[in-house]
């Protein structure tokens, strides 16, 4: 049967379904509610069949694992081979007690260490700044100079453990710094292991811990990728992040949409600084968020493979395959997490994680049920960890590649995040790009509506949130609340103070004097000069004073 004859088949029987079997039934028994729909907003139907992909070509959308373009996975076995990199995001008070927890995360399975940092770090200021005040270790590790980090890594070998830093403005500094330590520990750059967020662009969009204005802040961020290129070749460059965009109040669509328009801007900015995409390419990485939307997650996941292996191929010429594969880590929603029942947080991690892998995620960080009461404590980090170990090794998902490709209403959704996220890269491209598009407010616009949009929808219990607008009950507050001691500030301070008066500081003097002279000729890559300065024991405050000095700061436009 051809199929066309195949099409008008199932047509014809899907009609006579509708009419002989759903009708008589939605008559009695009306369905909840008028219009099902993603957290995207699109339509959900009540039955998909091959109508939905009418068109659809296995080997051009689809394909098989580890080849274009790249559907079901960047590498032909998965997690067949290996798992998924187990990361739990973690960072608090000084390094000493960081370095506590993720030695106690490694002997508990963990199989990557994910740093957080604290504010004044993220934003190029020591902790005696007076901008500090109040914010040392308190949403992450405090990092002042070379010497915390080396305590942070104390007794955790470099050349075994991959490690991503959550560091945007300051990336270029911890990177320095990380380079630093791995010397310390003999470990050579080129076996180093892991990934710098070092995305700018969402910062402006959606997050806020920027510096500098955007274009000297892009000059950084490629000279990053031109000197990992030379001497870091196995360390990802970039993570550029959707999460965070996600976070904003972004949907499913826009967070891959946005993603992928500051991918080619980043790719865009490199190729006009000389470098090649084939070889820089390599080591861009990805960063997304996992919802509740349990199919649209899946698909969004997919799509942004589909999608980014297109864009680099036909946009940018791109011809090795490494270069193509767009390869991610994902965090559950933090969003999505309630102080209220705080318990219920355990299942929606679950399902978020199992999205996650279902979609592909080549690493994966699962939320703690008490993150929206405070720093996740031992106990909950642990839950959190073990809910990737039972997915891994007890629900058998990981045991086949892409367990739900073929599904007819999966691939339908895939090819719809995909059509609408390519709808808004054609207008980003006809507004100047995503730095245009950014400074004029579209993109923050854009989502600010759809969490406006969501927020009524709760308000109005249109959607439900369990706990929240229903099936509430009267709590207790939870006692287990981990909190940082305030104590810890002056530790900290007491240390940097004690550390700039043993330093040599006319070496300090004179590689900040370099580092100026080298920010003053755009030709400059700033890579050398910065990790001399670190090496000196300068510390991020002072680095990041030399290039305010010379860049300014970024101030935000008002967006009406």
């Amino acid at each position: 049967m051809g199929d066309k004859a195949r099409l008008e088949k199932i047509k014809s029987a899907e009609t006579n379904w509708k009419e002989k079997t759903l009708k008589p039934v939605l008559k009695r028994f009306p369905e909840r509610k008028e219009r099902f729909e993603t957290s995207s907003g699109t339509e959900v139907k009540h039955v998909y069949t091959p109508l939905d992909i009418p068109e659809f070509d296995y080997i051009d959308q689809l394909g098989f694992p580890g080849e274009y373009p790249y559907t079901r996975g960047v590498q032909p076995t998965m997690y067949r081979g290996r798992f998924w990199t187990m990361r739990q995001y973690a960072g608090f008070g000084t390094a000493e007690e960081s370095n506590k927890r993720y030695r106690y995360l490694l002997s508990q399975g963990q199989t990557g260490l994910s740093i957080a940092f604290d504010l004044p770090t993220q934003i190029g200021y020591d902790s005696d700044d007076p901008m500090a005040e109040g914010e040392v270790g308190k949403v992450g590790v405090a990092i002042d100079s070379l010497e915390d980090m080396e305590i942070l890594f104390d007794e955790i070998p470099l050349d075994r453990v991959s490690t991503s830093m959550t560091i945007n403005s300051t990336a270029a500094i911890l990177l320095a710094m990380y380079i630093a330590v791995a010397e310390k520990q003999g470990v050579p750059p080129e076996k180093l292991k892991g990934t710098i967020q070092n995305d700018i662009l969402k910062e402006y969009i959606a997050r806020g811990t920027y510096i500098f204005p955007p274009n000297p802040s892009m000059r950084i961020i490629t000279n990053i990728f031109e000197y990992c290129s030379k001497y870091l070749p196995e360390f990802n460059t970039i993570s550029i992040s959707g999460y965070h965009i996600r976070e904003a109040g972004a949907n499913a669509i826009q967070e891959v949409a946005f993603t992928l328009a500051n991918g080619i801007a980043y790719v865009e900015a490199a190729i006009k600084a000389g470098l090649d995409p084939n070889i820089f390419g390599k080591r861009l990485s990805f960063f997304f968020n996992a919802h509740n939307n349990f199919f649209e997650e899946i698909a969004k996941f997919r799509s942004a493979r589909r999608l980014w292996a297109k864009i680099m191929k036909e946009r940018f010429g791109v011809t090795d395959s490494k270069a193509l594969k767009l390869r991610f880590h994902t965090q559950t929603g933090g969003s999505t997490l309630t102080a209220q029942q705080p318990m219920n947080n355990i299942v929606r991690v679950a399902f978020q994680a199992l999205a996650a892998v279902l979609g592909g995620t080549q690493s994966l960080h699962t939320n703690s049920f008490d993150e929206a009461l405070g720093l996740p404590t031992e106990e909950s980090v642990t839950i959190a960890l073990r809910t990737q170990q039972i997915i891994a090794h007890e629900t058998g998902v990981a045991d086949v590649i892409d367990g739900l490709g073929g599904s007819y209403f999966i691939e339908h959704l895939t090819d719809e995040v995909e059509k609408k996220a390519f709808e808004y890269l054609k207008k980003i491209d006809e507004l100047g790009g995503m730095v245009r598009a950014i400074e004029d407010g579209y993109v923050q616009k854009e989502i600010l509506n759809a969490a406006y949009k969501t927020q009524l929808e709760i308000e109005k219990g249109e959607q439900i949130i369990v706990g929240v607008n229903k099936f509430t009950t009267e709590e207790d507050k939870p006692t287990k609340v981990l909190k940082v001691n305030p104590e810890l500030e002056d530790k900290q301070k007491i240390r940097l103070k004690k550390l700039k008066e043993r330093r040599n500081n006319n070496e300090v003097r004179q590689s900040l004097e370099q580092l100026k002279k080298a920010a003053l000729n755009e030709n400059e890559n700033l890579m050398p000069y910065i990790v001399k300065a670190v090496k000196a024991y300068a510390t991020i405050g002072e680095i990041s004073n030399v290039l305010r000095e010379v860049f300014g700061e970024y101030t935000e436009a008002v967006i009406l």
